[in-house]
């Protein structure tokens, strides 16, 4: 089975209740479309994955993001193929989040966050970022 590399932006922010929030979007293509994710893509040749996860947040949302520390590196085995997803804390530092790729994107507060129906590699981080936003 193959591995696919691939970096996430768990982008946070906080709302006017002063509570933490992060950003979630919904695929617009592809085998898992309509599903729930944390926005980023795959590692390209001679990239880190900081710098991976810099172009795709902005090629996919027109923002320019801080990247952060490492929360996990998820390993999920698909149907067809092997992911290894390294999640990112990351913060806007310019940009209005514009959807390029994604169908819909919210913010979630550790309330709602289990309101949309995440993506299976995506739903193994959300129990630890419960107990860190």
């Amino acid at each position: 089975m193959k591995t696919v590399r691939v970096v996430a932006a768990v982008i946070k922010a906080t709302n006017e209740k002063g509570q933490p929030m992060i950003f979630a979007t919904q695929r617009g293509y592809g085998d898992y479309k309509d599903g729930w994710e944390f926005p980023g893509g795959k590692i390209e040749a001679g990239e880190t994955p900081k710098e991976a996860l810099k172009r795709e947040i902005k090629e996919e949302l027109d923002t320019v993001v801080q990247v952060g520390d490492l929360i996990d590196t998820i390993e999920y085995d698909y149907p067809t193929f092997h992911l290894s997803m390294d999640c990112f804390w990351s913060e806007i530092v310019e940009g209005d989040l514009v959807l390029k790729e994604h169908e819909a994107a919210r913010w979630l507060t550790k309330e709602t966050i289990d309101d949309v129906d995440w993506l299976p590699a995506d739903v193994t981080l959300i129990e630890k970022l419960k107990q860190q936003i």
